[in-house]
């Protein structure tokens, strides 16, 4: 809309990358992988590749 000041566009744009950012942020320390020694790497090795063409 080019009634609107361009200070607005700027605060809007300022105020949506801050939240993006925040946003990203929380969703990526929030995750946690679970560690190596608790998933079985043996029962990947165990299953078999039946591949069906």
């Amino acid at each position: 809309m080019p009634q609107m000041a361009p200070i607005s566009w700027l605060t809007l744009f300022i105020a949506f990358s801050i939240i993006l950012l925040l946003f990203n942020s929380l969703n990526f320390f929030m995750y946690l992988p679970s560690s190596p020694s608790t998933s079985p790497k043996s029962s990947i090795a165990q299953t078999p590749l039946n591949w069906k063409w």
